[in-house]
């Protein structure tokens, strides 16, 4: 009877063993895997920037020929579009995407005082195009900010912060609207 519960107790204390390692399995993996959505979300995002930063040369081109008298807005987006194309890291991208946000709305405040700019297909096209980018753009941002919000909440919760510390896993940032894109666009006419 005595080898009979030795085999209970041993067979009761490798189930123990086998579950309790196969929750942290499971908890492991799932931070895993919100890390990794939150780098899809920004690669997400960083297409779109890409694309939208690709459009802008066509736009300024479409309107240089209108808006001569509005160098100052013309070289607010190209300052800008230079700035993200030479941002490395996610922060300097984003602080450039609040640049060229900020100064498309400018331009496109702007335009609104050229009637003939506003009538021309390519300009109006390009402005369409810009548009439907930055809409996708906030899309990406609010998934990209559910998915850090998500993996923040679990590495600061109990009993994933255990796993999260043995990971080296830290709080990552999300996507902020910088104050020059909350202000108003000013149009002088």
């Amino acid at each position: 009877m005595a080898i009979g519960m030795i085999i209970v107790i041993g067979v009761g204390i490798l189930l123990f063993v086998m579950i309790f390692a196969g929750y942290f399995i499971g908890m492991y993996n799932s931070l895993i895997r919100l890390k990794n959505d939150i780098d899809k979300a920004w690669s997400n995002i960083d297409v779109l920037l890409k694309q939208r930063s690709d459009e802008l040369p066509k736009l300024i081109a479409s309107v240089k020929g209108y808006m001569k008298h509005e160098k100052g807005v013309l070289e607010g987006v190209t300052k800008a579009r230079t700035a993200f194309m030479n941002a490395s890291s996610m922060s300097q991208k984003a602080e450039a995407d609040g640049m060229i946000s900020g100064a498309l709305k400018s331009l496109f405040a702007v335009a609104e005082n050229y009637p003939t700019l506003k009538a021309n297909d390519n300009f109006m096209q390009l402005q369409q195009r810009i548009s439907g980018l930055e809409n996708e753009l906030a899309d990406r941002r609010e998934f990209y900010n559910d998915a850090t919000n998500n993996f923040n909440i679990r590495i600061e919760s109990f009993p994933d912060m255990i796993i999260a510390n043995m990971m080296s896993l830290q709080k990552k940032d999300m996507f902020k609207v910088t104050e020059a894109e909350k202000q108003d666009v000013k149009v002088e006419f």
